[in-house]
């Protein structure tokens, strides 16, 4: 069993500055758990402090049964593989991965033998007598992954180990470490910035910021279902669209009123809202895929804007714009594409169904979870 639990952890420096704080996780045996965030948000150390690299300062950490806050790493039977790959360059692909092993007085035989194995499954058994300045980018990471993987784990940690590599390379070792994870049937904790790689990468996902779990959750959930604003915006590219207003109550009727319009939000949202609408000041944020062009410009709910900028983006036209509600630059996402004139002004029709709502205050979601079974 590699079960993995995080009670109450933090990391306090001595100048008392709180990397992390009280953070709680429990990982399941065999999933991939995905730590993301931007710079600075404790994600790093926080896979530090379970591979036992930095001292828990507050709470509890148990792999399996066992607290392992004071034992030492070479003994919580974790490997790490890291960013830089940190290869020996006067040693063949070979020895690399049988380093640890030897280290471990383990005889060149079995060792060999071990590394055969791990070689083949990496597909690197032709490259065992290069040396580390022969390889690729992405056959040097396999090798890192193969030095980890000879010791056969509970865990396994990555530190953000495809960032050195090319777009393409990464979108193709983001399968690889992926379907690696299937064959070794083991728990990966695996930390990243890129929300592609998070959304794409991991079974749950825990969404770090200033030191806090924001959101522990799956894939699907993050996205339709955040819990705060943070998430929302951190999680989808182009981010969300935040727009400032109220809820108001009208002749029993829910409507959310901006500085420019007044939109009447459909039963399944009212149904969801899990405060009373009293005129409290709320964000109403909406993805830029549920913004679309309005055909009919004399139907309900039809803004019009300005486009200030328009990209051509494949199958997709991304369209930006102003609104006075919104406190930044918006989105919309035409897909099919749409020929869409810079400065024109087009009419835009929301997808009122799809919308999220959060308090202002708190910035936390005021609506139930809507269903994602079969989401993703």
């Amino acid at each position: 069993m590699a079960k993995l639990q995080l009670k109450k952890v933090a990391k306090v420096y001595e100048d008392g500055y709180r990397a992390v704080k009280n953070i709680d996780l429990d990982i399941q045996d065999k999933e991939f758990i995905v730590l993301v965030g931007p710079s600075g948000c404790g994600k790093s150390t926080t896979l530090r402090m379970i591979a036992g690299l930095e001292g828990i300062s507050e709470g509890e950490m148990y792999i399996g049964e066992t607290l392992v806050n004071n034992i030492p790493p070479k003994e919580r039977d974790i490997a790490m593989v890291f960013q830089s790959y940190a290869l020996y360059p006067h040693m063949t692909v070979r020895d690399n991965i049988a380093f640890a092993l030897r280290m471990a007085g383990i005889s060149k035989t079995v060792r060999y033998q071990r590394v055969d194995e791990v070689a083949k499954t990496l597909q690197l058994t032709d490259l065992l007598d290069k040396k580390p300045g022969a390889l690729s980018g992405g056959q040097r990471q396999r090798v890192a992954l193969g030095r980890a993987m000879v010791r056969d784990p509970k865990v396994f940690l990555l530190d953000e180990p495809l960032s050195n590599l090319d777009a393409k390379l990464r979108v193709t070792m983001r399968s690889e470490i992926v379907n690696l994870h299937r064959k070794l049937e083991t728990t990966f904790v695996y930390v990243t910035h890129d929300q592609t790689e998070a959304m794409t990468m991991g079974t749950r996902i825990a969404v770090m910021s200033v030191g806090n779990v924001e959101q522990f959750d799956t894939p699907a959930n993050l996205y339709y279902n955040p819990a705060n604003v943070f998430v929302a915006e951190f999680i989808g590219s182009p981010q969300m669209n935040m727009i400032h207003g109220k809820i108001i109550k009208e002749n029993d009727v829910i409507y959310f009123q901006t500085v420019e319009n007044k939109i009447r939000l459909p039963q399944e949202i009212v149904d969801r809202l899990t405060v009373e609408a009293t005129g409290q000041d709320v964000l109403l944020g909406i993805r830029p895929e549920n913004i679309d062009y309005a055909d009919d410009p004399e139907e309900t709910n039809v803004i019009t804007v300005n486009a200030k900028n328009v990209e051509q983006v494949g199958s997709d036209t991304y369209v930006y714009f102003d609104l006075k509600a919104a406190a930044r630059e918006s989105f919309a996402r035409f897909n099919p594409p749409r020929m869409i004139p810079l400065g024109a002004d087009i009419p835009l029709t929301m997808d009122l169904t799809k919308v999220m709502l959060f308090d202002k205050g708190s910035e936390q979601a005021i609506l139930t979870p809507r269903p994602v079974e079969g989401v993703f």
